[in-house]
């Protein structure tokens, strides 16, 4: 199978399921789409993507955790440093046996102790030579419901929060960075950050 024609798969597929996707630029990839999924109101920003001189599509999605949670977590982390370690710890093990890959972005440390979770990243690569519309759309399933799982399992544990996205130390981090490098040199407008979710040209409230 060829890019181009995954491409034009990856879209009939999301059509036929009427998934709402958006195409975004992105000069790094053949295909870079925004969709909306599961189809509801309450459906969450998933990134389907190409890569350029790659011969897989990448499946993914970023949550923030809510600014409430953070907050508990933080307190958590004061009061049992052992209890909070070993959340992280039984998280990191359910993320593992997922089968799906995952970044967790926690807080700055305090005298040795790991912040809260700030966000999460699940992804999962579908190569070409398995590039079907069951393994595609099953995919997409696996990281929904994975991202559904922490989710609940956060709430359980640190309350509904305040329904104000928290922080997220390492963005803020690399926002600064590119900043500074873009004011140094102008010469590349390739925008390589990822975790900014909703992409330049996208309004998240047509979604909502």
């Amino acid at each position: 199978m060829e890019p181009r024609e995954a491409s034009k798969d990856i879209k009939a597929w999301l059509d036929s399921e009427r998934l709402d996707a958006r195409e975004v630029k992105d000069p790094q990839a053949i295909l870079h789409l925004h969709v909306r999924y599961p189809p509801t109101k309450q459906g969450h920003l998933f990134n389907v993507v190409i890569p350029k001189k790659r011969n897989l599509a990448l499946v993914y999605s970023i949550t923030r955790v809510d600014e409430g949670q953070q907050k508990s977590m933080r307190e958590l982390a004061s009061e049992d440093s052992d209890g909070w370690e070993e959340w992280l710890h039984d998280t990191r093990i359910h993320l593992t046996s997922s089968d799906l890959d995952w970044v967790l972005h926690l807080g700055h440390s305090t005298n040795g102790v790991a912040g809260p979770l700030q966000a999460f990243n699940l992804s999962r690569p579908i190569w070409f030579d398995g590039l079907t519309q069951n393994e595609f759309m099953h995919t997409m399933r696996k990281v929904w419901l994975t991202k559904l799982s922490l989710i609940h399992q956060i709430k359980y544990g640190f309350g509904k929060g305040s329904g104000k996205p928290g922080p997220v130390d390492d963005w803020a981090a690399k926002s600064s960075t590119k900043r500074k490098s873009q004011s140094q040199s102008r010469s590349s407008e390739i925008d390589t950050d990822e975790t900014g979710g909703f992409g330049k040209d996208f309004d998240p409230l047509e979604w909502a």
